[in-house]
């Protein structure tokens, strides 16, 4: 046992070392001194992290581990059908009506870029030296309510369901509409107190510059690289296209097959069990998937095409012992957002009295928010994520709190965090063939809140 310990040691101060010195030769030449103690942790995460090679070699499994999917669908489609089947169906269904998607998401964000500049440009105007600035205050709000409302809320939902679009592409559109009302809504929050006291209104290609910073707080300047690493960054796009067909190759060898036949059953309650911990290596793949394309690859490409030097988009999540350090490192741009605009703005608005409250109010919105996209995305009501949510997340949040610190606690962290996605994937699998398996042709609004899966018999 003591060797183990002394190994375990050795090993962790190796991985120490070697981060450490690969923090300090990038910050000694990206960054001044001056601000090397502040953005050393930020450049290491986000951006130098896979470089450690104990990590590496994790990264090197994930890719033997997609050889192994391509091998076995090659070879499984080779006997099926005596040849090599190279089509991608399920990745041409999912990203079908791209042009409209590119046509819609142009819209939003021009409208985005122009309306709320111009209405804060307006105001700032008028503002200092008017005598209604009551008036005028209501009048610009109410102004910019109607159009987050309607351009940025109605337009891209209503395309969304008129035109039935696919999964991937639904997805694109609502993240970027949820997206860019946060950023509208930082932009309008973060200025106009600075208008009311310094009367004046940032410059536009600072703005310009926020809307596409891989960030959702607003500030006037940030931290900035002195070039542009393009090698680095046609690496990160290619990263985050190869987790895609990643994706595709789960779905098809893992989750497909299962959850159909599954949801042609009747309801079975050792099938079910079966099936949710069948389904929780899967779950995670795309959990992984999906933080590693989106949070590391994605923004850390957007970020050093802009020279965006905070690179802390996540934390260390997966050393988390408790839920409460969970949700602030899983996805620390989120994050930061919900705690300047909800957490403390609630506690500002109720004088710091009401703190159980105030993350109540966090949890209900990020809650909502999620469950939004899910419901608009997949075409059909079914609350599984924000149930989750509000009671298992809320009652971990408290009972999984900081103070829980051994390592039982990250166990139990990974535990809960498997087995929810296993549930989350046979649940939502269920309704999605029982909607196309039980059409309703009219059907009420009941119908609509009720899941479709609890009744289908196929």
């Amino acid at each position: 046992m003591r060797q183990f310990d002394t190994q375990v040691n050795e090993f962790m101060d190796s991985l120490i070392e070697e981060s450490a010195s690969l923090v300090s030769s990038h910050v000694s030449t990206v960054f001044p001194l001056s601000d090397k103690e502040k953005m050393l942790i930020k450049l290491f995460f986000c951006s130098d992290l896979f470089e450690v090679n104990h990590i590496r070699t994790i990264y090197h499994m994930f890719i033997a581990l997609l050889i192994l999917f391509i091998f076995s669908t090659l070879v499984v489609d080779f006997i099926d059908e005596g040849r090599l089947v190279l089509e991608f169906d399920l990745l041409v269904y999912a990203f079908g009506q791209f042009p409209l998607v590119v046509v819609t998401w142009m819209c939003m964000f021009l409208s985005t870029l122009v309306v709320p500049y111009i209405l804060l440009s307006v105001w700032a105007s008028v503002y200092p030296t008017s005598s209604h600035r009551a008036l005028w205050t209501v009048l610009a709000g109410s102004l910019l309510l109607l159009y987050q409302g309607l351009c940025l809320g109605f337009l891209p939902t209503y395309v969304v369901l008129k035109n039935g679009l696919p999964p991937a592409s639904c997805f694109i559109l609502i993240l970027e509409q949820v997206r860019l009302i946060m950023k509208a809504h930082s932009f309008i929050r973060e200025n106009v107190p600075r208008v009311s006291l310094l009367r004046s209104v940032p410059r536009f290609t600072q703005y310009i510059y926020f809307l596409f910073a891989p960030t959702l707080i607003y500030r006037d300047n940030y931290p900035r690289n002195p070039c542009i690493r393009w090698g680095y960054v046609a690496t990160q796009f290619s990263q985050v296209l190869g987790c895609l067909f990643y994706a595709y190759y789960i779905f098809v060898r893992l989750c497909i097959p299962q959850f159909r036949s599954i949801s042609m059953q009747l309801f079975d309650l050792r099938a079910m069990v079966l099936c949710v911990f069948n389904s929780i290596l899967p779950g995670v793949l795309v959990l992984f998937l999906a933080f590693f394309a989106f949070l590391h690859c994605w923004l850390n490409a957007f970020a050093e095409m802009l020279r965006f030097g905070d690179r802390m988009f996540y934390k260390d999540w997966w050393n988390s012992t408790s839920f409460a350090n969970y949700y602030r490192t899983w996805n620390v741009v989120v994050h930061d957002w919900l705690y300047y605009y909800v957490y403390r703005d609630f506690l500002w608005m109720t004088q710091k009295r009401f703190r159980a409250a105030a993350m109540l109010v966090v949890f209900t919105v990020s809650a909502v928010v999620h469950e939004y996209v899910l419901a608009i995305c997949f075409g059909f009501f079914y609350p599984v994520l924000f149930c989750i949510f509000m009671c298992f997340g809320m009652v971990f949040n408290f009972i999984l709190n900081d103070r829980r610190k051994g390592p039982i606690w990250n166990v139990i962290m990974w535990t809960a965090l498997f087995l929810g996605q296993g549930v989350q994937g046979v649940l939502y699998s269920q309704e999605w063939y029982a909607q196309r398996f039980c059409p309703i042709q009219e059907p009420s609004f009941i119908d609509l809140l009720k899941p479709r899966s609890w009744t289908c018999s196929p």
